[in-house]
């Protein structure tokens, strides 16, 4: 029996010859439409990356919308200050090797202007995103912002339209979203507010790993299995750095991991794992019960609202 990688990334032929689509060939074709869409229709769209695998893809797939001209935005990154440094690196040589221009926004800077309060040492900076994103995107004036969320990772994701409107505030109201029946988008929006693209909303994390294996899309290093001092911390696996430290009764252990999700390195767990290629992962995440979220996220773990409630005040 095949694996589920060589079953639907396999390019199927027909009795003639031709190449046949795939779910992934329509997903790929759907997604490229809407950045093509958004792009016709705004006047300052941003595309966020995060460094991680579903923003990896979410580039990707601006390249085969808008190559060999540039992208016709820029990409951003919001800093928390709190990243894994692999992922940082990631960063760095992607938009350099593309040519494209970044955009840093600083968490830090949030806090030294007095906009969000620093958690301390040991806090995390997650939620402050908000803030420092919502402030980047009215310095630059952007009425569209790319993101790479799917409906498959939470329950309040699975509320948000393809186009996610949000108020002259920032914040958003799943009861006011517009409907998109039959693919079509309306990208109109009034002086001061903005939206989010989600382009990748009908991918499921199966679909991202498959995707992965058939482009060959570089990931930080970190998404593959690997030998890393971990504590285990409210049910999860936390990588030891300079922002985490042992704290009293924990004890460090010395455990293969890899990380399914990417996000500040002070609540974003590792699983254990063996897989250290993108067939084994793809693999892997085939048989997994639980989303990459709720199982390695702590900002989600313990609150069946805290998406939304954070979606509401303008996180992404």
């Amino acid at each position: 029996m095949p694996s589920p990688n060589e079953e639907t990334t396999a390019r199927d032929t027909t009795a003639r010859g031709h190449k046949a689509f795939n779910h992934l060939d329509l997903l790929e074709s759907q997604a490229i439409f809407i950045m093509r869409e958004v792009a016709a229709e705004c006047e300052r769209p941003v595309l966020l990356f995060s460094g991680g695998k579903d923003s990896a893809v979410l580039l990707h797939l601006a390249v085969k919308a808008f190559r060999p001209a540039g992208f016709p935005f820029p990409v951003m990154h919001v800093d928390t200050g709190h990243n894994f440094p692999e992922v940082l690196s990631f960063i760095d040589e992607t938009i350099t090797s593309l040519g494209e221009r970044l955009i840093v926004a600083k968490v830090q800077d949030s806090i030294d202007k007095g906009r969000v309060a620093d958690p301390g040492e040991n806090g995390s900076r997650n939620r402050l995103q908000t803030t420092t994103l919502l402030d980047a995107i009215t310095e630059h004036k952007f009425d569209a912002a790319f993101g790479g969320a799917r409906r498959d990772e939470d329950k309040a994701r699975a509320k948000e339209r393809v186009l996610s409107f949000r108020d002259a505030f920032g914040q958003w109201e799943p009861r006011k979203q517009r409907p998109e029946l039959w693919h079509l988008y309306q990208g109109k929006v009034l002086p001061g507010e903005h939206l989010r693209a989600f382009p990748l909303s009908d991918w499921t994390e199966l679909d991202i790993w498959q995707y992965i294996a058939r482009e060959k899309i570089a990931l930080p290093s970190i998404y593959y299995a690997h030998e890393r001092d971990v504590v285990e911390r409210d049910g999860m696996l936390l990588a030891v750095s300079q922002f985490v430290h042992p704290q009293d009764g924990e004890a460090v252990q010395r455990l293969s991991v890899r990380f399914r999700t990417v996000g500040d390195a002070t609540l974003t767990g590792a699983v254990r794992s063996t897989a250290a290629t993108v067939e084994e992962v793809v693999d892997e995440v085939a048989g997994a019960r639980v989303s990459e979220r709720g199982a390695t996220r702590g900002d989600d773990k313990f609150s069946e609202t805290a998406m939304e409630d954070r979606k509401r005040e303008g996180y992404f």
